[in-house]
């Protein structure tokens, strides 16, 4: 079992970041609903951990109180050891440096009078960045980092890119923070398959090179298996299977999870082949 110490230092071993016991009810007295129920999730560094389920499972619930977008009904958030459930103000904007976000649709993210290269410069500016290097040269090095060439890139529009490309500027933007951990919801769900793979291989790589710490939250379990380390899968705000994943894709104990997988009938051959 992993510890934590009191102060807040990670002892070896233990989960950079933790969900514990968290609950999440929306409503008021007219009714009231439960997207999270009483769930705990350890995330390790260096790891992927995929968080599966379909819609309405509470697998997006459950990031966005892990990106204190949402506040908890019950329970904690932990980084690093340290109780971080109800920071606010700059303690909040460190925390959200390093815990960054790729969600599910770049376009909304874009400001689509900007050019990429004005977009992620005026990101510099506004989180206060500095690395020792010029602007250019850290958008330069993280759009490398995700496979795209920054004298093109930077030129363009994002109505001149195609949905993966936008995804990866995503992905590069969220890089500038320097993050130690990228939490990724539905990130690859609005791109074709072959973009899909591009990504997922994007963030496989970056995990290596990094040693980045990847939530990726998907209601694909195909591509959870591809991408992580261990699998959660989630049902009516619950895990019902939580493991490594060779375990769950081969000996699955779950009904839900057996179903998931059966909409995915390559997959165990596939992840036998690698």
């Amino acid at each position: 079992m992993s510890t934590t110490t009191t102060s807040g230092a990670v002892t070896p071993g233990s989960p950079i970041l933790q969900a514990k016991n968290v609950t999440k009810t929306f409503g008021g007295a007219g009714g009231k609903m439960t997207a999270v129920d009483d769930v705990s999730v350890d995330f390790h560094a260096g790891k992927v951990l995929a968080v599966v389920g379909e819609s309405g499972s509470g697998k997006s619930t459950l990031a966005r109180m892990l990106l204190r977008l949402l506040p908890v009904t019950s329970g904690q958030i932990l980084y690093q050891g340290r109780d971080v459930t109800n920071i606010r103000g700059s303690e909040l904007r460190r925390y959200w440096t390093d815990v960054q976000a790729v969600f599910q649709d770049p376009f909304a993210s874009f400001n689509q009078f900007f050019t990429v290269g004005q977009m992620l410069r005026r990101s510099i500016r506004l989180a206060g960045r500095s690395q020792g290097e010029s602007d250019d040269a850290l958008i330069e090095r993280c759009l490398g980092y995700v496979g795209l060439k920054p004298d093109e890139a930077m030129a363009k529009f994002p109505h001149q890119m195609s949905g993966g490309q936008r995804q990866r500027v995503m992905v590069a933007r969220a890089l500038m923070m320097s993050p130690k951990v990228l939490l990724a919801d539905e990130a690859t769900s609005m791109l074709d398959a072959s973009l899909r793979v591009n990504v997922l291989n994007v963030l496989q790589d970056l995990r290596s090179e990094l040693d980045l710490t990847v939530l990726f939250i998907t209601h694909d379990i195909g591509q959870a298996c591809y991408l992580a380390d261990e699998v959660v899968v989630m049902e009516h705000g619950v895990i019902v299977e939580q493991g490594a994943t060779d375990e769950v894709i081969f000996n699955p104990q779950n009904d839900y999870t057996k179903r998931l997988l059966s909409d995915v009938p390559d997959l165990k051959g596939s992840l036998k082949s690698r």
